[in-house]
């Protein structure tokens, strides 16, 4: 999930802003330590010894608990942070917040399933690409009968709360074709990199804990394509190497944030110059070219959920809630 606080922002306020706005309601842990530290200069100077780009309270966070330190109040926490700073200070260099939710695919399913298949996935910012596979997972949406892959429920079960016209399928999707672009891919089948995905998960989210576990397995069964680089220079490329007899579509969530408006206005372009459709979940005022309806029903968190640059739903970022705004 992307910070709402300018990187270019004094790091307390950084602090301050992703405890009252990201993390309040949705971890106490994280809420305690990123208050903690807004007022705390002796750790706001280890935290300022890295870029502002790696100052980021979830980087900073998830290395920390990559590094092992245990949950519990900022005394803790503060105590801890500074015996570890070194460790703690490598991961943050050479890692990156790669969140890979798997329950995203509960946001992208209604709109998949509208189009005409068989479908070739292209992941912008796929992480170890846990949402290609949309096919493989089974849902429970509001009001509606558990839906499951053809060879029976799967061990990944999404629950989403959606609005009444959200329209749920009676079947997933035919994927034939799954890849995606990371500058950092990361790979299941190595523990280090399950580990890092793990240490990404807030601390009192053991559903989504367990989650990525079970997605991992169907994952390392049958790995996805994913490419090393930049998005705008590796996306025409690979959506060239999709198979010409499905729809090609192009996902991201959560990805353009960390781009500048340039960038975003390239991705834009190429991405609505390829065959096939394009799906994005991004805040608000994140994709240049749609349009975001004025209401919103999240409680703040909304994100918009589009296909081909027309808002279809307001969607929770982490794939729990889906309210629909287009025609069903």
């Amino acid at each position: 999930m992307h910070t709402s606080v300018d990187p270019s922002a004094p790091t307390p306020d950084r602090y301050r802003a992703f405890a009252e706005v990201e993390s309040r309601g949705m971890s106490a842990t994280y809420e305690g330590w990123a208050l903690g530290a807004a007022d705390d200069p002796a750790t706001l100077r280890l935290i300022d010894e890295l870029p502002p780009a790696k100052r980021q309270p979830n980087l900073v966070f998830a290395s920390a608990r990559f590094q092992g330190v245990p949950a519990g109040p900022y005394s803790l926490f503060r105590e801890w942070l500074h015996a570890h700073w070194v460790e703690v200070r490598a991961t943050a260099l050479t890692h990156a917040t790669q969140t890979n939710e798997a329950a995203r695919c509960a946001l992208h399913l209604p709109v998949l399933a509208r189009l005409n298949g068989p479908l070739a996935l292209l992941e912008v910012g796929a992480s170890a690409g846990l949402c290609l596979y949309p096919d493989r997972y089974s849902y429970r949406y509001t009001g509606h009968p558990q839906l499951d892959p053809v060879d029976g429920p799967s061990e990944v079960v999404l629950d989403c709360e959606a609005s009444a016209d959200v329209p749920i399928p009676a079947r997933l999707p035919d994927v034939v074709w799954r890849a995606g672009i990371d500058l950092n891919p990361l790979d299941v089948r190595r523990p280090d990199d399950l580990a890092w995905l793990d240490a990404l998960i807030w601390p009192e989210h053991d559903d989504r804990r367990t989650r990525l576990q079970a997605a991992a397995r169907i994952a390392a069964a049958d790995p996805p394509h994913i490419v090393a680089g930049d998005l705008n220079e590796r996306l025409a490329g690979l959506a060239a190497e999709a198979p010409p007899d499905a729809t090609l579509v192009v996902f991201h969530t959560a990805v353009l944030a960390y781009l500048d408006e340039a960038a975003r206005a390239e991705f834009v372009g190429t991405v609505r110059g390829l065959p096939g459709h394009w799906v994005s979940v991004e805040g608000r005022t994140i994709v240049p070219g749609i349009a975001a309806r004025e209401d919103s029903a999240l409680n703040g968190t909304e994100f918009v959920l589009a296909l081909d640059a027309e808002q279809l739903a307001w969607a929770q970022p982490h794939g729990r809630a889906l309210r629909w705004v287009a025609n069903p």
